[in-house]
């Protein structure tokens, strides 16, 4: 098991920029990997980006795609999601999410096994 704690949310004005950071410790060992998820108000909780261990592939929800960025550091255990180009429908409480996996990136909230408390994100019209 891994503990996920999220930070870098806030609230910005559309069009501006925000970097959420996704710092993770306990079985830092393994190789896992990590996904973004969002939820907004009266919502389901919805997939936004994934990456694999290497970080070499990555994979992106269409509604953000070319506006958000996920990568990963793992001397830091942590991964980020930098987010462009933010829009009023972008407001929601993200989550980072890791599981276990030395290859591929999932997309499906059941694929991951562990969660952080997420971070609010506040985008202004």
């Amino acid at each position: 098991q891994v503990q996920l704690v999220e930070s870098g949310g806030g609230l910005v004005q559309a069009g501006g920029s925000l970097r959420l950071s996704c710092a993770a410790s306990g079985r830092t060992g393994s190789r896992y990997a990590m996904g973004w998820f969002r939820q907004a108000p009266g919502k389901e909780r919805e997939f936004v980006a994934a990456i694999n261990f290497s970080g070499r592939s990555t994979y992106y929800a269409d509604s953000v795609k070319g506006r958000f960025t996920i990568s990963r550091d793992n001397a830091k255990n942590t991964v980020y999601l930098q987010m462009n180009s933010l829009k009023p429908e972008d407001t929601a409480v993200y989550y980072c999410a890791a599981r276990e996996s030395a290859s591929t990136w999932y997309r499906r909230e059941y694929e991951y096994h562990d969660w952080g408390q997420g971070t609010q994100v506040t985008v202004s019209s």
